[in-house]
């Protein structure tokens, strides 16, 4: 395989570099010297001979010694990297990271993995790999994530991460960190480890918060580290395996600090975060003790004050929440409600069945696993619309046939309260029946889903429903009005979950603008679609002929449906009509079906269409001069969300 031509400029600037330092000029000119000497009276030597005297000699053998070119014995093969061929993504030339002289960095490098022999399985011994591990790594703002490596007893981890340190305070962040402020930094580097199958399955196996510190009393800046992951959930007791690690900073600190010095401050940094959390504890009990005097029948209601994390970490749940601004990747909050109901939901089971487990993610685990409860949507939408400004709570409770289940309410500044489902997208306004009034027709009742409310909060106030009926459509969300709800103290909540309260829970990790390649992942798509399709039709005996024509003119549609799930507001599709009926004649009929996907697996969804009677109508259509119609459009979104649109489409001439 040729190299690309940047590549060669490189390789040829190595090459002379090294070269260069090792004299070879000098070398070869005595070498020449000698040889001109000697035998130049007696023949003419050209450029051929001068190389074959040189090589005759040694000279040749020694410089390819010195550069460490491998020869005849092939060395041992490494292990081979899964390329990500399944997702189509834009991928840039792989630069040098340029360091700002005036800034500090940790480089925090990842030499490999040992004793990961629970994450193999039967799948995963045969030659061609079919499951991947992949790291993600987060620290002050910054998101790094590692290369797909095969699944293995010691995964060939081989990444850098030039992770910055800098200071918080006003005017300080353009300064170099010295040692005491380095020293001053809590936060920890946490690392995320996933496993994706063949299939795109991703299991969050470790969620591991690594204090990187101890770096700072080493004397020659460098520091090797065996680091411990342990499971997730049920299982966070349990190693997972052990990444072998290598910290350095940059530029090296000129002093160092004695270990002990660093081990007492981050004592007493523990210390202190178990002192805030046993008083926030004592209390949340004083604070339950006076609710339920209000009235025994709360007992029974959803208050939810704690939350179990992936760690089995028990965190007040304000802590889940924080104002996350998005940048320019997402400009409305319909659109962040959009985005966050195209992340995958997956319910949390406990090991052999049974009821729900409970398993609140950090933010960062959820975006990188790219999937999670109705918990972790709801506290991600949360964040997002307190970002863009709006009074944005968590609500608690329980949908309309029992289940538990956590939603998002804005109240804007004239009291309109609106409902946000952030599984699938869709808003209500609330407003309140009286309970003393006649019985209402059906079609006047609430349309929501959601039944009881318990409690509500965000990430400084936590409200207890302390109404005579807990019943959503019944309930009125005055939250300053204490008859109707008891409220935490402000001051206390923020001692264990305001900025920088807890090293636990740092500052959240941004947003990354999606990497897919649309149009190469709508043609792949909608190639494999028409495969399965004409086989489909093959066993069935029938040909599979398509309008190239009429499938171009559905692209406005799936468009259209797109932003009307943005929006709420149906987009015009008088066009679209129109070019319908410019493309099916007179005494001919059209059908179509659109459908939307969160994944871009072909079999899978075709599966799905197969399932929808008006689908597998169209897919089966059977009659004169039929031409069938599929297009497909995929809509990126930030993290690894997407909304894939198809839409299966025919025309036929009607027989009476």
């Amino acid at each position: 395989m040729a190299l690309p031509p940047e590549k060669v400029t490189e390789l040829k600037q190595i090459i002379h570099s090294q070269l260069a330092q090792m004299n070879v000029d000098a070398h070869i000119r005595s070498v020449m010297d000698e040889i001109m000497t000697n035998e130049a009276e007696r023949m003419e030597l050209s450029e051929s001979d001068m190389i074959e005297k040189l090589r005759n000699r040694g000279v040749v053998d020694e410089i390819m010694n010195q550069l460490h070119f491998s020869g005849g014995a092939q060395a041992a093969k490494p292990a081979t990297r899964i390329l990500d061929v399944d997702d189509q993504v834009t991928h840039g030339a792989v630069k040098k990271a340029n360091i700002d002289p005036s800034r500090r960095y940790l480089y925090l490098q990842i030499r490999g993995g040992k004793a990961f022999t629970d994450q193999l399985s039967d799948e995963d011994s045969g030659q061609a790999p079919s499951a991947s591990f992949i790291l993600h790594v987060h620290f002050r703002g910054q998101r790094f994530k590692s290369r797909p490596v095969p699944c293995a007893c010691e995964p060939s981890f081989e990444e850098g991460f030039l992770l910055e340190l800098h200071k918080e305070g006003a005017g300080e962040a353009g300064k170099m960190a010295d040692v005491g402020s380095m020293l001053s930094i809590c936060d920890p580097v946490h690392i995320v480890l996933n496993r994706t199958t063949a299939l795109g399955e991703i299991t969050l196996v470790s969620s591991h918060f690594f204090e990187w510190r101890p770096l700072l009393a080493s004397k020659n800046g460098h520091l090797n580290v065996s680091i411990e992951l342990k499971g997730t959930g049920p299982e966070s007791k349990v190693p997972v395996g052990i990444l072998e690690a290598e910290l350095e900073l940059f530029p090296r600190a000129t002093k160092h600090v004695e270990e002990n010095v660093v081990r007492t401050q981050i004592d007493l940094e523990r210390g202190k975060q178990a002192e805030q959390d046993r008083r926030f504890l004592e209390y949340a009990k004083h604070w339950w003790r006076e609710y339920l005097d209000i009235k025994p029948a709360h007992q029974d209601r959803l208050i939810k004050i704690f939350a179990l994390d992936e760690n089995s970490n028990y965190r007040p749940v304000c802590s889940f929440i924080t104002p996350l601004r998005a940048g320019r990747l997402l400009d409305t909050p319909r659109q962040a409600m959009r985005f966050v109901s195209l992340v995958r939901y997956e319910k949390q089971q406990t090991l052999g069945g049974g009821d729900k487990l409970e398993q609140w993610s950090t933010l960062h685990a959820f975006l990188s696993r790219n999937k999670g409860d109705c918990e972790d949507h709801a506290t991600l939408l949360c964040s997002l619309l307190l970002g863009f400004g709006l009074d944005a709570y968590v609500c608690f409770g329980t949908k309309a046939k029992g289940a538990v289940h956590a939603w998002v309410m804005t109240i804007s500044t004239d009291g309109l309260v609106t409902f946000w489902e952030s599984l699938n997208g869709h808003r209500f306004i609330h407003e309140p029946i009286d309970p003393m009034a006649p019985p209402m027709a059906k079609k006047e009742r609430a349309k929501h889903p959601y039944k009881t409310v318990g409690c509500v909060f965000n990430h400084r106030a936590f409200y207890a429903n302390n109404q005579t009926n807990d019943r959503v459509e019944e309930c009125r969300f005055d939250l300053q009005n204490g008859s109707l709800w008891k409220s935490m103290a402000n001051e206390v909540l923020m001692s264990v979950c305001g900025p920088g309260a807890s090293p636990l829970w740092p500052s959240p990790p941004p947003l990354c603008a999606s990497m897919l390649d649309t149009t190469l992942a709508s043609n792949d798509l909608e190639i494999h679609l028409r495969r399965l399709v004409a086989q489909h039709r093959q066993d069935q005996g029938l040909t599979t002929p398509w309008d190239d024509q009429l499938s171009y003119i559905l692209t406005p549609a799936l468009a259209a449906y797109e932003t009307e799930r943005v929006t709420g507001v149906t987009a015009g599709n008088e066009e679209f009509q129109d070019a319908v009926r410019q493309a099916v004649p007179e005494g001919q009929t059209f059908k179509g079906y659109p459908i939307q996907f969160t994944h871009r697996n072909a079999r899978k969804a075709f599966l799905t269409c197969l399932k929808a009677p008006v689908c597998e109508e169209i897919i089966n259509c059977r009659g004169d001069q039929v031409r069938l119609a599929l297009r497909v459009r995929v809509f990126p979104y930030p993290e690894s969300a997407c909304a894939t649109w198809v839409m299966f489409a025919c025309k036929y001439k009607s027989v009476l």
